[in-house]
């Protein structure tokens, strides 16, 4: 179904993730630290990536950095550490989503299946015709189709979760939206992150933008809008 990637030096733990994922019918690779883990997207495109974070060579913050530049394939980064920040820090290099060990493999697989769900559906959708239509304000345009946004007439790039976060506040000017319903929205019921998750997310989107990034407004109290220039 799907080629995922594994990023886990512990044997033991590698082999007990590439089971399930492959119980639920996808196809894994390993890789044991951050440098093979690179070399393996830069030459096999991967369709999601379970990233731990202490690693040899490289750790999870900067392979999820790196990675970043190269795709937008989902990222699940695994942590021995309960820490708010270590998962704030995630989020904001990149990361799609966490787990913190120990963690049940069965959980982790309906994860990267949720994930996984909603990238395809993103595809299909551009594949169908669906999001051609070009979305434009100001100096940004979003074009839906091929999944890129351009500020001022060059193609930025976005996480995954920036992109879903600007394309729906774009497509629903002046509405205001609480943390919550973001939250439910862009990652879903099922996320086990808080609220501080939207606001890093707006806060690096917002820095992407540039001048731009103002249109995002904060309304103490209530949540978010996309205002339009008049």
């Amino acid at each position: 179904m799907a080629d995922i990637l594994i990023v886990e030096d512990e044997k033991n733990m590698q082999d007990i993730i590439c089971e399930y994922m492959r119980r639920g019918g996808h196809t894994c690779f390993t890789a044991d630290d951050g440098v093979d883990a690179l070399m393996l997207l830069k030459n096999h495109p991967m369709d999601l990536m379970v990233l731990d974070i202490m690693i040899p060579h490289l750790d999870g913050f900067s392979v999820c950095k790196v990675a970043r530049e190269m795709s937008s394939l989902p990222i699940i980064m695994l942590t021995a550490k309960s820490d708010e920040e270590d998962k704030l820090k995630g989020y904001e290099y990149g990361a799609d989503d966490y787990m913190t060990k120990p963690f049940s493999p069965k959980i982790l697989l309906a994860k990267a299946n949720a994930l996984l769900r909603r990238a395809s559906i993103t595809s299909a959708d551009s594949e169908g015709g669906m999001l051609k239509k070009v979305i434009s304000a100001g100096k940004i345009m979003i074009s839906p189709a091929a999944h890129k946004v351009y500020l001022d007439g060059m193609e930025i790039m976005l996480t995954h979760k920036e992109y879903e976060l600007l394309y729906f506040f774009m497509s629903n000017p002046e509405q205001i939206f609480s943390r919550e319903q973001l939250l439910n929205r862009i990652w879903g019921y099922d996320f086990e992150g808080n609220t501080r998750t939207v606001d890093t997310h707006i806060k690096t989107l917002r820095q992407k933008l540039g001048s731009e990034g103002k249109s995002i407004v904060t309304l103490i109290r209530s949540g978010y809008k996309f205002e339009v220039a008049r």
